[in-house]
């Protein structure tokens, strides 16, 4: 009676929620600093132009998405009964609606925890409204649908990440914490055989389906990185580099950004080393892993990218929401971080933007703090995950998780 209370409590505050949010990206409340919707009504309708004559905008370097982007680029076109900016809106609104139902649906029947609705409830509001004025909800909703079908519909998780990883890369990090045997082999062959046919087919059908890879190759270090502290900072000790539009964001321009940028993609690839060591060395999976290592994953990859795009911690949240519905998480606390992340990150964009491409104290002191939060929840996520599947012993004071079913019960027919 209580949970359903609870749930019943959720749906209302989801709806309120969002009813703000779109209040914002209509303009009908303006939201102090930079506007958010320009994106959308410049350069993605810029973009939806160009696909409908049936070719990638490969001569605009700020198209930096794998091919299947394209199909969210060109969604607003079925709702042709409103423009594009409020049609792409509206979309947005139904797949944050998609990832609540998914989230409802997982805790139905109890076995799961009704605090991840709650994750995601809040988290998404308290992000802002850039929520619904990037693409990124759209791939968070495939991202948790392939989570929640992981364990007994494998190749149906495996096609949902592999369609995902064409609209956004990140997803692909989802395969990562299957546990070895039918179900590895299951999800990862449908993840491969989806994004293989689906680049196969892009490519063939319109130009400049791989156009993004040199795009993203030549991007540098934007404002809001975890680099992009060394250059703040050095701007208050005589560094004279500049904060320019460039690729489609604010970048740094000056001397010593190539080595920072070059030392950011270093760390990435150090990340990627750490995550196929652990793969490796793990012994113990439970019904967590696959939830515990897809968010310590995109977490490592979030916080040492060049690019820390407000709009990414979308992707955190929804993972976020995922782990929370275990009935043990493991994430707790990083989960935690990365929500109070989250209003840390609307204060820096879009509100107190100007701020932080001035570099000054404000600004420097926003991002530091949010930065900062993402590095913690990166490193203790990154620890419990090894402690729990490595050391084979659970952080202090959490109790060990059920024991996982049988694989042959979970591989798809």
């Amino acid at each position: 009676m209580v949970a359903g209370t609870g749930l019943r409590l959720s749906i209302v505050a989801w709806a309120v929620t969002r009813a703000v949010l779109m209040m914002c990206v209509f303009r009908v409340w303006d939201m102090p600093g930079s506007d958010v919707s320009v994106d959308i009504e410049v350069i993605y309708q810029g973009w939806y132009g160009v696909l409908r004559t049936g070719i990638f905008p490969y001569d605009d370097v700020t198209w930096q998405y794998p091919p299947a982007a394209a199909l969210a680029v060109l969604a607003p076109g079925l709702l042709p009964f409103l423009g594009y900016a409020p049609a792409f809106f509206v979309l947005c609104l139904l797949a944050d609606a998609a990832v609540m139902g998914m989230l409802l649906y997982s805790v139905r029947d109890a076995r799961r925890s009704p605090l991840g609705v709650w994750v995601w409830v809040v988290g998404v509001p308290l992000l802002g409204p850039i929520v619904y004025a990037r693409y990124d909800v759209m791939v968070t909703a495939v991202a948790v649908a392939a989570l929640l079908t992981a364990g007994r519909r494998t190749r149906l998780s495996g096609a949902l990440t592999g369609f995902g990883a064409l609209l956004k890369v990140w997803p692909v990090l989802l395969l990562i914490g299957t546990p070895r045997g039918p179900r590895t082999r299951s999800t990862w062959t449908a993840a491969l055989v989806t994004a293989a046919l689906l680049a196969v087919f892009c490519t063939a059908a319109m130009p400049g389906a791989l156009a993004f890879l040199t795009f993203q190759r030549d991007r540098g270090t934007e404002v809001e990185s975890l680099g992009s502290l060394v250059f703040h900072l050095a701007r208050h000790v005589g560094w004279h580099g500049k904060a320019r539009l460039n690729y489609g964001s604010v970048e740094f321009l000056g001397r010593h950004v190539h080595a920072v940028s070059a030392l950011a993609l270093g760390l990435s690839m150090l990340a990627f080393a750490w995550l196929l060591v652990w793969r490796l060395r793990a012994r113990r999976f439970t019904p967590t892993t696959p939830y515990d290592a897809a968010f310590a994953a995109v977490l490592l990859f979030t916080t040492t990218s060049r690019v820390i795009s407000p709009q990414y911690m979308v992707w955190l949240i929804g993972l976020a929401a995922v782990c929370v519905t275990m009935r043990t998480p493991r994430q707790m606390l990083p989960v935690l971080l990365v929500v109070i992340a989250a209003p840390v990150t609307q204060l820096e964009f879009p509100i107190w933007f100007s701020h932080v491409v001035a570099s000054d104290k404000l600004g420097v002191a926003t991002l530091t703090l949010r930065n900062g939060l993402l590095v913690a929840a990166t490193v203790i996520s990154c620890t419990r995950l090894w402690r729990e599947t490595v050391s084979g012993a659970p952080p202090a004071g959490e109790p060990d998780p059920p024991t996982e079913p049988r694989e042959s019960a979970l591989v798809s027919r």
